[in-house]
């Protein structure tokens, strides 16, 4: 990891606290420090949407909205823009991109010749003091540019809170204790989570208590773990990293473009999906649009080609009874399939939802809140979302009403009349 200030790259923590006026050391440590899909995804905006122009949108759904999490503050506000200075100061590392070169057979060389130039722009960022929760963020640009902006922009947010908000040394001796305990009752067989990655760079604490606690699960040598989805600790701890295809993705591609269909927006994805990756790579998210729109699309050919799916909202063992049917359906043994689960999971969660589906099918966590936010508090829940695809509404229908997204209540109401006019006729 480096950064490039006033012309020079240095690897000096000190030196870019001072250069950039931050109260804390920079919390987004390189440019791989996020999740593996930003690149998956990446990769397939570069090669067939280049020209696609994104806007994006920060949301803090409970700052501001309850009696716990007080609004963000102007303290934290110049935090986070000098944060996000810092983080447009970081360049990629030769070592960085032949990591994931090596890693990852599916990312090709001319991708990563592309990262070698590419780096974030403040004037991308767009912040004000406003709202119910005390700030506003939105990014824009070309969405193969600025698309990995979205989990910096939430690793950055969240810690700038709860340092700020509270007692961060208490949080962080309270994390490592629950961190502990969890191991442990894994080990003992409290909970019974098979499988399963950690998946928490987008609700971390701090980048400090995800690197300890990946590094803990790595010397506890738990037989499920197989890694974490951010890159940049999965380098420094010699694991695997996992992750795919997020709901931006069939958002960008499938409702982005006027000519095509949102009620067919799945199938778009899924196809420029193929055309880039063929059979690697491939876990399919079902709930953009509904799991039930996402069934008529993904039928023998899709089927047979991704490796599994993924469940990300509504009852987990009703999605995964749904899914079990759908591919016997079509012939296909569901136990040659994997079910991965990343829906707001917890020891005693992922427990039910293995021992249920055991037998039936490969399962699979990624578990983000759980190992990665702080401890003995209710997390922030935020996310930051595309809103707009080439100056057309985009949103995320998913199977949870609380999870959707979108600017425009009126597009909202197309693109439920053209899925509902879908699966009718």
């Amino acid at each position: 990891m480096s950064w490039l200030i006033n012309g020079k790259a240095t690897r000096d923590e000190e030196h870019v606290k001072s250069a950039f006026n931050l109260r804390f050391s920079p919390m987004v440590k390189s440019l791989i420090d996020t999740d593996l899909y930003k690149f998956s995804m990446g990769q397939v905006y570069h090669h067939q949407w280049a020209s696609d122009h994104a806007i994006w949108d920060f949301k803090a759904r409970n700052v501001g909205h309850d009696k716990i999490h007080e609004p963000y503050t102007h303290a934290d506000f110049e935090e986070i823009y000098n944060q996000l200075r810092a983080y447009c100061a970081l360049r990629f590392d030769a070592d960085e991109l032949a990591f994931m070169n090596s890693r990852f057979p599916w990312i090709q060389d001319n991708y990563t010749n592309f990262l070698s130039f590419w780096h974030p722009r403040i004037e991308d960022f767009q912040l004000e003091e406003k709202g119910d929760s005390g700030i506003e963020i939105h990014f824009s640009g070309v969405q193969e540019y600025i698309s990995y902006y979205e989990i910096p922009v939430l690793e950055i947010t969240a810690e700038t809170y709860y340092r700020n908000h509270y007692d961060y040394d208490d949080l962080l001796n309270k994390f490592k204790e629950e961190t502990q305990c969890k191991i442990r009752d894994i080990k003992d067989g409290k909970y019974d989570i098979g499988v399963f990655s950690e998946f928490g760079a987008r609700r971390r604490l701090s980048y400090e208590a995800q690197d300890h606690v990946i590094k803990e699960l790595k010397e506890s040598g738990i037989s499920g773990f197989m890694g974490t989805s951010n890159v940049h600790l999965a380098m420094k701890h010699n694991l695997n990293a996992a992750g795919t295809m997020a709901h931006e993705f069939i958002m960008s591609v499938g409702q982005g473009h006027p000519e095509y269909n949102p009620a067919y927006s799945n199938k778009y994805a899924l196809d420029s999906w193929v055309k880039e990756y063929g059979t690697w790579n491939g876990i399919a998210l079902t709930d953009t649009i509904t799991t039930d729109c996402f069934l008529k699309d993904f039928q023998r050919t899709f089927s047979n080609l991704f490796s599994g799916v993924r469940h990300d909202s509504g009852d987990p063992l009703a999605w995964g009874d749904k899914m079990i049917a759908h591919y016997k359906s079509l012939g296909i043994d569901p136990t040659t399939k994997t079910l991965l689960f990343s829906d707001g999971l917890n020891g005693e969660t992922a427990t039910t939802i293995n021992k249920y589906f055991r037998g039936k099918a490969k399962v699979a966590f990624g578990i983000g809140t759980w190992w990665s936010a702080p401890q003995g508090i209710k997390p922030l829940n935020i996310v930051a979302k595309t809103a707009i695809i080439n100056g057309s509404d985009v949103a995320k229908l998913s199977d949870a009403d609380g999870k959707n997204m979108c600017r425009n209540p009126e597009y909202i109401d197309f693109l439920k009349r053209t899925i509902e006019w879908r699966m009718k006729h």
